[in-house]
């Protein structure tokens, strides 16, 4: 559907403009409108391996901070800084719940600079901005979403080859975590998103497809892409039974070969609620 990037990463759908997602090597946030055409909406910006819409019109995006802006990448505010946390790195993932507010993993190191591996947290965003750290020992953050009732929250660990979940409680917090789905070595979780029956469908970086979980953890099938680095999933669409598939470029015929995918499902996607965290 869209093809050229280093490592595409982040879509979301925006019910009138389409499609957008992120290229967190060459920088910038793109656009597919529904009629297929592809445009850049926000320039330059690298790194943003996550991103949900907000409630007044904007953007939340990820990266060195996360941040909230309008749709075109004008009147950018910090709502979180990546120096404010303990590794002090930034983010990757980001999901959002029911209420608005934003739930979002940090990088304990510096995964495309040869760091020494260290976990990192998730981290609460609420309403007001205040933040808090509601786990921890995540070896690479990636994927999050909610079940269909909100009171389950999932969660992708690259480096431990496995989704996490999360009982989730009124106020926002989240219990200790317990293994949802262990992947095959090699078969690294990364973006995730959840169906209105309950599955879960997660990306897997070089793997070449995307794993549907049952609610209970079981596999039901696996979708196969084009390109082994599958790194994020979305549904869109004005069905929301539109499943976006983006990759990166490793492992594939050439640099910047990352690629946006669509194919149709049978169950719509849940709607990402948009956030409502105060933009400073």
């Amino acid at each position: 559907m869209a093809t050229g990037y280093g490592l595409v990463e982040g879509p979301v759908w925006h019910s009138e403009l389409g499609l957008l997602y992120s290229d967190v090597l060459n920088g910038g946030v793109f656009r597919i409108s529904k009629n297929g055409d592809v445009s850049q909406q926000v320039p330059k910006r690298r790194g943003i391996g996550g991103m949900a819409l907000h409630a007044d019109g904007g953007l939340v995006m990820g990266g060195k901070d996360i941040v909230a802006a309008d749709i075109d990448g004008t009147n950018m505010g910090i709502l979180l800084a990546g120096a404010d946390t303990k590794a002090g790195i930034g983010f990757n993932d980001l999901t959002t719940d029911a209420s608005g507010r934003i739930y979002v993993g940090d990088l304990g190191f510096r995964v495309f600079g040869g760091d020494e591996p260290k976990p990192g947290y998730l981290h609460l965003i609420d309403l007001d901005g205040r933040e808090r750290v509601i786990s921890d020992g995540i070896m690479l953050t990636n994927g999050l979403g909610f079940s269909p009732d909100g009171k389950r929250l999932y969660h992708s660990d690259a480096r431990a080859d496995l989704v996490r979940v999360y009982d989730v409680f009124p106020d926002g917090s989240v219990s200790d975590w317990v293994p949802f789905a262990t992947l095959e070595s090699g078969e690294t979780p990364d973006g995730l998103a959840v169906a209105m029956d309950g599955s879960v469908w997660v990306a897997l970086a070089h793997g070449g497809a995307v794993a549907v979980y049952e609610p209970d953890g079981q596999l039901r099938q696996r979708v196969p892409v084009p390109l082994p680095m599958v790194t994020s999933v979305c549904f869109g669409g004005d069905d929301l039974k539109d499943v976006y598939i983006v990759s990166g470029s490793r492992g594939g015929p050439r640099e910047n070969c990352g690629s946006v995918f669509v194919t149709r499902s049978s169950v719509a996607g849940l709607p990402l609620p948009p956030a409502k965290v105060k933009r400073n």
